[in-house]
């Protein structure tokens, strides 16, 4: 019993360490094995008590989207990008609304996005794709 006790506070350890609810329904499911062990329950009985717990607890996470990943779009986060909010100088475009840019001591191969118009001048990083920065108008 003092051993699924024991399991558990490591879990709750490391959840407060890591800060995901995985190992918070880990130590759930000991916990309830620890309880079963205290019952006089077998230890297949156990082991079944801890796995449901921790299944039926990630299902309610699941259920309540507790876990559901943020959809965040890294090519235009400028706490990913720090180049995005920044300006080039565009001396002029090609007609695939492409051009060569001087930008942090290199070139760089830019596209217009899809609602400029491709006119010479001061641009604004709008997005990374790859590579290639994605430019609109300075404002």
């Amino acid at each position: 019993m003092w051993i699924w006790f024991g399991l558990a506070i490591a879990a709750l350890i490391g959840e407060l360490a890591s800060g995901t609810f995985y190992l918070l329904l880990v130590a759930l499911g000991l916990a309830a094995g620890g309880v079963a062990a205290w019952m006089d329950v077998g230890l297949q009985w156990q082991l079944i008590v801890c796995a449901a717990v921790g299944l039926i607890g990630l299902g309610i996470l699941r259920a309540t989207r507790v876990l559901k990943k943020r959809e965040v779009d890294d090519r235009r986060n400028a706490d990913v990008h720090l180049d995005i909010g920044q300006t080039v100088n565009v001396e002029s475009w090609s007609e695939a609304r492409q051009a060569r840019v001087w930008y942090r001591g290199a070139h760089w191969q830019a596209e217009l996005a899809s609602d400029q118009a491709p006119e010479p001048g001061l641009y604004q990083i709008a997005a990374i794709r790859g590579t290639r920065l994605i430019l609109s108008r300075k404002v």
